[in-house]
């Protein structure tokens, strides 16, 4: 009943990550780094970013604090979101290893918490929905935006919001358990696109002789098509 649309009139902060694992055997990606920054650029060119609001963590940085570590990721989160007012719009970009591990609290309809991997996962350990939803969903005010874009491996219901929608708009039912649903909740506008479905992978494509994260690729070029629409 608390719930407002932000007018995102507000100051704008972006966190773009980027993971490919190089070095890595068996897991090393060729398309995340590069989606990382060209939705850093992307948004500074087309929505009004500005590069002082913006953190880009990808792991072939040249500062340490900019290496996608588990510890650089989480304090990249909580600045993202920290001191956030109701009309800003915040933005979020995640595009590297998914992956599912057993539920331990009981809010996942399918006993399975989804996950993103830092680049430092094997030492550190995973990233899981219910942290990120503690740490970016539930401190924002009402009337505030995040948009989540996630490009990974079973990150249908990353952020562990309540409500799920399929591509034609209709409500699908909800991964969160009834028990959980108002504590996964917020008065906040919060939205969030993933590469796939929590059992599907995702996909890199080549584009223009560059590898790049399919659905990362596809939001960008969505997102040019609406901004054509509405000043048309």
């Amino acid at each position: 009943p608390d719930f407002r649309y932000s007018r995102c009139t507000g100051r704008k902060k972006a966190l773009c990550i980027g993971i490919d694992y190089t070095g890595q055997p068996d897991i090393e990606l060729r398309g995340c780094v590069n989606d990382a920054k060209n939705m850093f650029n992307f948004l500074q060119e087309n929505y009004g970013f500005h590069k002082k609001d913006m953190v880009l963590l990808r792991d072939d940085a040249h500062y340490s604090r900019d290496i996608p570590t588990k510890e650089n990721i989480l304090n990249a989160m909580r600045w993202l979101v920290n001191d956030a007012q109701p009309n800003d719009s915040l933005f979020i970009h995640y595009s590297g290893h998914g992956e599912q591990t057993r539920d331990l609290e009981g809010d996942e309809v399918d006993g399975l918490d989804e996950a993103i991997l830092p680049l430092d996962h094997q030492k550190a350990g995973m990233i899981i929905d219910d942290l990120m939803n503690e740490m970016m969903v539930r401190p924002l005010p009402r009337g505030c935006r995040l948009t989540a874009v996630f490009d990974s491996c079973h990150s249908g219901s990353m952020l562990d919001l309540p409500f799920q929608y399929n591509s034609g708009g209709g409500l699908k039912p909800s991964q969160v358990t009834p028990g959980f649903r108002k504590a996964r909740s917020t008065p906040a506008d919060v939205v969030s696109f993933s590469g796939c479905k929590d059992t599907e992978t995702s996909a890199e494509t080549c584009e223009e002789g560059l590898f790049v994260g399919a659905m990362s690729y596809v939001r960008a070029i969505s997102l040019l098509a609406q901004m054509g629409h509405n000043e048309a």
